[in-house]
């Protein structure tokens, strides 16, 4: 079985299993969405925000994408943001980071990343902004952890 049939197997179980402990689960969810929060998160595979928060569908209106970052031009973002609090009428926002990003630990070096490289120019001047605090530190994972602290604080 190829990996993507697999996954569309998982979703037709998942969705099986739903129907089955609440018939009307689904459409519950289709005239339902009222999520008190927006999570703006990284894409990593790895930080799933209903998972992590407990959350069930319909409870947490979610964006992604590299290294969680709010940029002024990305409309795409700005499109979720005005959704969000315009319509849905979210209550928090939340914007979450995590230790060993990817996305952080890219733009703290020079290497050529080819198109995420604009991407990360952005967390690069969440570097410059804190470059003192962030050089003085001399362990390499301890200072990408302080870069992403630096970086969720940057993007609220």
């Amino acid at each position: 079985m190829k990996p993507y049939e697999k996954l569309l197997l998982e979703n037709k179980v998942w969705a099986a299993e739903k129907v089955m402990d609440d018939p009307n689960f689904f459409n519950r969810l289709a005239d339902l969405q009222t999520p008190e929060f927006l999570w703006i998160g990284c894409s990593d595979s790895r930080v799933p925000a209903n998972e992590i928060t407990g959350t069930r569908p319909g409870e947490i209106f979610v964006h992604r994408n590299v290294a969680n970052m709010v940029v002024h031009t990305d409309l795409n973002l700005l499109t979720v943001l005005d959704y969000a609090v315009n319509h849905l009428k979210v209550k928090h926002i939340i914007v979450c980071g995590h230790y060993g990003c990817g996305g952080v630990k890219a733009s703290m070096t020079n290497h050529n990343f080819g198109i995420i490289n604009k991407w990360l120019r952005n967390i690069k001047d969440v570097y410059r902004f804190h470059r003192e605090e962030v050089d003085n530190i001399k362990n390499e994972d301890d200072r990408i952890n302080r870069m992403v602290e630096l970086n969720v604080q940057e993007q609220v």
